[in-house]
């Protein structure tokens, strides 16, 4: 018998609560500048609990093939992928219209 899902009380292959998940973020991706004029791309409003934020920042760093890192809430990439990043995040099931 397969596990059932404590939020939803639904089998574990059948569980939605990811992908209600995404549908309720507000995520904002900017480029900010760092020191000596370093770019840095930061995508922000992406709820650390409700979704696996280690997969996601190693699926946006592989993609981009850059650097990066998860602090405070806020995934960091080095140098400016916002185009990339808007992509990835749509063909992960994010909504466009939350981005």
């Amino acid at each position: 018998m397969s596990e059932i899902c404590d939020v939803c009380g639904l089998p574990k292959e059948l569980c939605v609560c990811e992908e209600i998940a995404k549908e309720q973020q507000q995520i904002r991706i900017y480029a900010d500048k760092r020191k000596y004029g370093k770019k840095m791309t930061v995508v922000s409003g992406i709820a650390e609990n409700e979704i696996d934020m280690d997969t996601l920042v190693s699926k946006l760093k592989a993609v981009c093939a850059c650097g990066g890192t998860l602090k405070d809430g806020k995934i960091e990439l080095q140098g400016d992928h916002r185009a990339k990043v808007k992509k990835l995040l749509e063909e992960m099931g994010f909504p466009a219209a939350v981005i």
